[in-house]
């Protein structure tokens, strides 16, 4: 993939879909269905727009930490339709991110619920390409990742900081593809980040990422009742809340 258009826009621009909405700068990207839908069955939350997708709604709250408003919202699941709805969230009006979601380990030391700050994703998805030139990795926006490993650090949570795999293919991380990425430094193995990266850097946002190891594939593949861990997810949300507020714009 070796277009040289990237200067060019495109036919379908997102300020078509997403326009004439009132929406906060700063926005939290949720993977966690069930602590978005919590806040909201606290009366927590308020709809401030709606993107769509064949999947059906996917709403775009505000929500109020500590006196500011934040934008809140699912996107999805795998590169090409998170990169989307972040596209239009960005032509909504906002402008800094903090996503924050689960990914797999890809080696021992990372017990379930360990919290990772990316700062760099190895890009074996497709949609990155379409918003930078061909590379191996993207590298995270410096000033995000350090907003978040201060965050974390006065909150006294053990992280490590570090690169993920962004694949597009679930049922393809074969064993010999996991052991060349630990070659390669990933700790994790995600859908997005490494799409999250190259939009936020196209558009000339900040962004920042949070992942908690759920899943393992450092051996035989271990659930690990990832999904189910509703403190950890929970906690991490706020904490991605916290650190959206401390972020500047670019």
């Amino acid at each position: 993939m070796t277009e040289d258009d990237l200067d060019e826009t495109g036919v379908i621009d997102p300020s078509m879909v997403a326009k004439g909405v009132d929406v906060p700068p700063k926005a939290v990207v949720c993977f966690f269905a069930e602590v978005i839908e919590s806040i909201c069955a606290k009366g927590d939350a308020r709809v401030v727009s709606v993107m769509r997708s064949e999947h059906g709604e996917h709403p775009v709250y505000e929500i109020e930490r500590g006196g500011q408003k934040l934008a809140v919202f699912h996107p999805g699941v795998g590169a090409p339709l998170a990169a989307l709805f972040l596209e239009e969230a960005i032509a909504m009006g906002c402008t800094q991110f903090v996503a924050v979601g689960g990914a797999g380990a890809l080696s021992d030391d990372l017990g379930m619920g360990h919290v990772m700050v990316v700062d760099s994703a190895m890009r074996d998805e497709g949609t990155s390409f379409h918003y930078l030139p061909p590379g191996r990795v993207v590298d995270a926006d410096p000033a995000g990742v350090a907003v978040l490993q201060s965050v974390l650090t006065d909150a006294g949570i053990d992280f490590v900081t570090g690169r993920s795999w962004t694949t597009d293919a679930l049922y393809r991380e074969t064993r010999g593809r996991v052991s060349r990425r630990v070659e390669e430094g990933c700790r994790t193995v995600d859908m997005e980040a490494s799409a999250f990266c190259a939009v936020a850097r196209f558009r000339g946002v900040r962004f920042a990422q949070l992942l908690y190891a759920g899943d393992s594939l450092a051996a035989d593949w271990d659930h690990r009742g990832w999904t189910k861990a509703t403190t950890v997810r929970e906690q991490l949300f706020w904490l991605a809340a916290d650190a959206c507020l401390q972020l500047d714009p670019l």
